[in-house]
């Protein structure tokens, strides 16, 4: 399922924001910035999300380019899951968003999520 943001075409805020749109891209990528991991792996690290879930929303970030899909041709076949240059770049900005977005709960006095 695909998030349609709301802003111009030609706007690079929203071109951001409709590749991390939605429930768990954002925590798919927060999961992959330090290393590749198996799907098994990533599933068990985001609790709530289903196995079709977490496909489409791998499928739909390899199609734009941020996550890199890898099998292994072994005994048993092995697929991991890793940020590509575009990945990285967008975790670095999605990082800084997130901290603007924690001075300004502070600023506003807004309740924020235990870490």
């Amino acid at each position: 399922m695909s998030v349609r943001i709301n802003l111009p075409e030609t706007c690079g805020l929203g071109l951001a924001l409709t590749v991390i749109g939605g429930r768990w891209k954002s925590a798919i990528l927060w999961e992959l910035h330090e290393r590749p991991l198996r799907f098994g792996v990533l599933r068990r690290r985001l609790p709530g999300i289903s196995e079709k879930v977490l496909y489409e929303q791998l499928r739909e970030m390899e199609r734009d380019g941020v996550v890199r899909r890898e099998a292994f041709e072994e005994a048993v076949l092995r697929v991991e899951y890793s940020l590509t240059p575009a990945g990285t770049a967008l975790n670095d900005a999605a990082h800084v968003l997130a901290q603007w977005g924690l001075a300004h709960g502070e600023r506003a006095k807004l309740p924020v999520a235990a870490e």
